[in-house]
């Protein structure tokens, strides 16, 4: 049989090493557009957040809103809004985010605005409101303050169930004043869930329906 290819018919540099190329250093991938952009536009927040607080600033933490229904369905509506914009966010598990001392904006929870609205007839004032969270402790604390010095605590322990749900069990509840304190028996237990949260503001709805706003305190505290 004849060969494929006579030896003459063979390129005389057929066999020849090939001739080795200048090696190129790759220059780095160029940013997405998309990360250009968001770097040149940071995210902003929703537009229901802005509309949530002005819904709710002068409303005495929820005490104007008890006696005006169209206001409270606004501001359901605004917190429904802001739910929905990243709904099944895990805003539990995140303990930096979750834990601190939070300070009462407005709530629909009737024993906290009842306590609020009350307390100059004992010739106080309520002062700031706060959830205390100690998400790595198991811990949260809701306390009422009665400047300077007095204030209405119920300890709690707590536990988080991903994706926005905390549960938690009241275990002590005291009123205190600066060299006294008067213990109540512990009480209640249920969930809240955490349906928006950001680095300023935290919005959840409990197991009896009520609402909560709340904003990062500007300081710790400490029982």
């Amino acid at each position: 049989m004849a060969p494929l290819l006579s030896p003459h018919a063979v390129p005389q540099n057929f066999f020849a090493p090939p001739i080795p190329r200048a090696r190129h250093r790759l220059a780095p991938r160029p940013p997405s557009a998309a990360s250009f952009l968001r770097g040149l536009f940071p995210a902003r927040p929703p537009p229901a957040k802005a509309e949530l607080l002005r819904l709710i600033a002068g409303q005495g933490r929820g005490l104007e809103t008890q006696s005006g229904p169209s206001r409270l369905a606004d501001i359901v509506s605004c917190i429904d809004t802001l739910a929905a914009v990243s709904p099944g966010a895990d805003t539990v598990s995140d303990a930096a985010r979750l834990s601190g001392t939070w300070r009462l904006l407005w709530t629909t929870e009737q024993e906290q605005l009842f306590i609020v609205r009350n307390a100059p007839f004992f010739r106080t004032a309520a002062g700031d409101v706060l959830q205390v969270i100690d998400v790595p402790g198991g811990a949260l604390n809701n306390v009422i303050t009665f400047p300077p010095s007095g204030a209405f605590v119920v300890n709690g322990d707590i536990e988080v169930q991903p994706p926005q749900r905390v549960n938690f069990r009241f275990t002590r509840a005291v009123l205190r004043g600066s060299s006294w304190e008067v213990p109540f028996p512990p009480f209640g237990k249920g969930w809240f869930d955490t349906v928006y949260l950001d680095d300023e503001i935290r919005v959840a709805k409990d197991i009896r329906g009520d609402y909560l706003v709340v904003e990062r305190a500007p300081y710790s505290w400490k029982g």
